[in-house]
Parts: structure tokens; sequence; C-alpha cells
């Protein structure tokens, strides 16, 4: 391939809803760290290395975003693009690189083009490796909503166009667990459009450690550079928003099976209460346990729903954007724009924004049962302790009663007990129980006499 360049096109999620204006998500910078370390490390240019220096949200090479506050342009550069120098290979030719860096909305991104230093410099898959792709892949640039690698090259009319494209593919993601999978083929501004995807084995539904691979083969000579450079910004909001809807629909279907993990404990739970309702000695202490366990469930419950409302907003804003840059693309080409970009709009957008809102349809009324099943034991729970209290309440209404009435007549029996002189005899048949005996029993049963007065005093004020 002649007039050849490989470009990187990375999107790290910046900032989310839950942030404040002037905070970041945790790993905010992880794409400029990573970029910098591939030019440490394979991408020897001294100004990839130095890339913290060059951008606006780096200070002394500390990471300080709200330095970006306040900015009317989406450069992180008061340059504009970056030219990192170049670097000599062992075929005699130098490989030049630029970066341009921006943040679009939310989201980091940067396109970082390595290209040879003359145009007729022919490109095969051997020289290649002077570029260093595997510096490039996901596992080294680690960005959080995916990337995008473009290799555009122009031929002769004669090329096996299909095989080429096959070859750089395969030697992009060489050495790697990556496995490239032709998705779509198609044309762009004239020329040859093969789209690849390289999942990863372990993870292929995450979009993180995924590689979106397109190779653009110009083999009619067409002004395809000149279209591409006037659609430059729309091009770059279009992979933005192609990776940010991959990445929101991968998160709607985590958030989905968590809520149904959830949805099926709440189940379990249910199944707990009805046993609890079928046992006439239910106890007031499993109910309680029971209800405890519900709020939090609710809560994450609840909180799962609400972020696939969000996602579903967010996917629905994306779409839109995604839409209103193929337009224009199209409009720069002449009316045409790959079909593929077509379908995906039409087809996987549309199917996927609908699956979300399904699946908040589906989840919706969880959240109505979790509220009744709270509810309904609270108010068993209630009821029981209210029952439990005026038991308690009567119990001692009734005990009141009893030994008040029996310590009146006990203070009246020792009143009279001095005047009782006779000496203690044996308890016989024949010999009559001391007075004091006499006391304690006449205590005694007035007192279950004033404890069944008591009982029905309570019953007649309960009925």
């Amino acid at each position: 391939m002649k007039n050849f360049s490989l470009s990187l096109y990375a999107f790290h999620l910046r900032h989310t809803l839950t942030e404040l204006p002037d905070e970041v998500v945790t790993d905010a910078n992880l794409l400029w760290e990573n970029l910098a370390k591939v030019g440490e490390n394979a991408l020897l240019f001294i100004g990839l290395k130095d890339l913290r220096s060059k951008l606006i949200c780096y200070q002394n090479n500390v990471y300080e975003p709200k330095r970006e506050q306040g900015r009317k342009t989406e450069w992180l550069t008061d340059a504009g693009s970056l030219d990192l120098g170049s670097l000599p290979t062992t075929d005699g030719f130098k490989i030049n690189a630029n970066l341009q860096p921006f943040l679009l909305n939310d989201t980091y991104a940067v396109d970082l083009t390595l290209f040879p230093e003359s145009p007729n410099i022919s490109i095969d898959i051997p020289k290649l490796q002077h570029f260093k792709p595997i510096s490039l892949l996901p596992a080294n640039i680690k960005p959080s909503l995916g990337q995008t690698l473009w290799i555009y090259g122009e031929v002769n009319p004669n090329e096996d166009c299909d095989a080429l494209a096959q070859q750089f593919t395969t030697a992009l993601v060489a050495g790697t667990n990556l496995n490239p999978v032709q998705i779509n083929k198609g044309e762009l501004f004239g020329s040859l459009l093969f789209e690849y995807q390289a999942l990863d084995p372990n993870e292929p539904d995450n979009p993180a450690k995924q590689c979106q691979i397109s190779i653009i083969i110009n083999n009619s000579q067409s002004s395809t550079v000149t279209l591409a450079e006037t659609a430059y910004d729309w091009l770059l909001n279009l992979l933005c928003s192609y990776h940010k809807i991959l990445y929101i629909y991968h998160l709607a279907r985590q958030r989905y099976r968590e809520a149904r993990t959830i949805y099926s404990d709440l189940e379990k739970k249910i199944q707990k209460f009805n046993s609890l309702q079928s046992n006439s000695q239910i106890q007031l202490t499993d109910l309680k346990s029971l209800m405890a366990e519900i709020p939090q469930k609710s809560f994450d419950y609840t909180q799962c729903l609400q972020d696939l409302q969000t996602h579903h907003t967010a996917i629905t804003t994306n779409i839109t954007n995604y839409k209103i840059c193929l337009d224009k693309i199209q409009t720069i080409g002449n009316g045409n724009s790959p079909q593929s970009w077509q379908d995906f709009l039409q087809k996987d957008c549309h199917k996927w924004q609908e699956q979300i809102q399904t699946d908040i349809n589906y989840l919706a009324p969880g959240k109505e049962l979790f509220g009744q099943l709270v509810d309904t034991i609270r108010g068993i729970v209630e009821t029981q302790q209210a029952e439990s209290d005026r038991s308690l309440e009567r119990t001692i209404q009734i005990l009141g009663i009893g030994f008040g009435g029996g310590a009146i007549i006990s203070s009246v029996v020792v009143q009279h007990i001095d005047k009782l002189n006779k000496p203690l005899a044996a308890i016989s048949p024949d010999n009559q129980p001391h007075p004091f005996y006499a006391s304690l029993l006449l205590s005694f049963f007035a007192t279950l006499l004033f404890i069944a007065l008591g009982w029905l005093i309570t019953k007649r004020s309960r009925t």
C-alpha cells in the first residue's frame, strides 16, 4: 500500500451524571497515561513520551481536569494537532506521527496517526510491524468506551483487496488472543471499506476489550483523502457515538441481569413469607428479620431500574448524534455512505433501544411488588406487635389488681396478727395450724380472687 496511514481512534469516559461538574471518574486520565507509556516502551516518539506536558489537563505532569473548564474548543491543546516527531526503521525509512486530543462532551478522544515520511513508500505486511500495531491494541490503550484501528492505503486496480485487507487485519493483532472477524464490506468516499471486529475470547461482550478494525483501500484513485479530511469532525464524532452506543448497551444488559438476580431473590422472600403465613405459630422475630432484609434489596432494585432509564436516555441521545454525523458524511460523499453504517443505525440501534425499554417495562412492576411486600409484612408485624403489647398490658393489669387486692388483705391481717399468741404447733390432723399460716393462706386466696376479678374486668373492657 502507498500513501499508507495507520490511525488509532480511542475513546475514554471522562465523567458521568453521578459526578459533580468539577469531578471526573476515577480513571479519567487513563487514556493519556497509557499513551505516554506507549511512547516510553514501544513507539519511542519524543512527543508521545512527553504527551502530558502538551495537554491542557496536565500541569507539571500532574493530571488536573479543572484546567479544562471554560474552554470554548474541543481541543485539549493550545496548538491543535501535535507533531510527535519521527522514528527510523531498519528498512531505511522513517515513520512520522501526529496526535490530536479532544474532549467531546463527557468523553476523551484521541487520534494517533502513524505514516511513512513519504507517501510513495509502499507498506507491506513485514513493514507494518515497524508501526508496532500491538502497542495500539486495547490491552495497552485500555479505553473504557472502545477503539478503532483505521488503515488507509492506495493500491493498483488489479490488487486482490479482499485478501489484502484480511492479511493486514491478521497482522494487526498478531501475537494476541484477539480473533478478528469480518462483519461488513462496503465503500467510503469511493474506496473499498472492510470492517472487522476483533473480540477478546475471555470477554467477547465487553466493548472495552474489543477492537474495531477498518481497512480502507483505494484502488480507483478516488479523492478519498480529500473527502475524509472534509468530513473529519463528523467521522470522529460518528466513531465516538458508535462506541458509546455499544458501551451503553453493554452496561444496560449488565444492569438488567443484576435486576433479574435481585428479583429472583425477591420471589424467594415471597415464598418464605407465604410459608410463614401458613404457619399458625408465626414468629414475630421471623417477620421482623424478613422485613429487615427487603429495604436494601428494594433500593438496589430501584437503582438498577433507574440506571436502565438513564441508559435508555443516553443511548437515544447517541443514536441521534450518530444519525446527524452519518447524514453529514453522506452529504459530503455525494449522497453515499457505507451501507453497514446505515444498517447499524436502522437495525442494531433501534433493536437495542427497544430492548432497553422492554427491560424497563418488564422490571417496573417488581418495584411496586417490593413496596407491597414490605407494607404487607409491616402491617402484620405492627398488628402482632399491638396484640402482644395489649396482651402484656392486660396481664400487668390483672396482676396489678390481684397483687394489689392481696396486699390490702395482707395489711388487714397483719394489723391483727399480734393478737395471735398461741405457740407454733406441729401441723397434723389433730392440731389446728398456727394463725400465721391462716393469714398467709387467706392472703394467697385473696390474691387469686382479685386476679380472677381483674381478668373479668379486663375481658369486659376489651369486648
